[in-house]
């Protein structure tokens, strides 16, 4: 059975980071894209970032390049999101994803709130 399980988010001030972690079970970081996802409020849910299979290559959306970094820990089965530079604008649900084949996401965490007060 696969699962993931976002952890991490909260409420910070604009400027500051967060690290949210999507704990995964049931699945292998070799044969699954993972990525993060965020919902804002009264908004569609857009990528954020993808870390590819194998080779461990990640991509980031340009709205967040610079500031947000994706990584995995294979020995946990861990896929991070390092946000630094926090935005008012960042405020969302994050929702981890896996795929076998993009861009079809074959699983949804629960998703995690992060909250920017500006």
């Amino acid at each position: 059975q696969v699962q993931l399980v976002e952890s991490g988010g909260g409420s910070v001030q604009a400027g500051e980071s967060l690290r949210l972690s999507c704990q995964a079970s049931g699945i292998s970081f070799d044969k699954y894209y993972m990525g993060w996802y965020r919902q804002p409020p009264g908004m569609e849910r857009e990528g954020v970032a993808v870390i590819y299979p194998l080779s461990g290559a990640t991509n980031v959306a340009d709205f967040v390049k610079g500031r947000f970094t994706i990584s995995q820990d294979k020995d946990k089965n861990i896929v991070y999101l390092q946000m630094n530079k926090l935005k008012s604008d960042d405020t969302a649900i994050y929702y981890c994803g896996a795929a076998l084949s993009l861009p079809d996401w074959d699983y949804w965490g629960q998703g995690t709130q992060v909250t920017v007060s500006s």
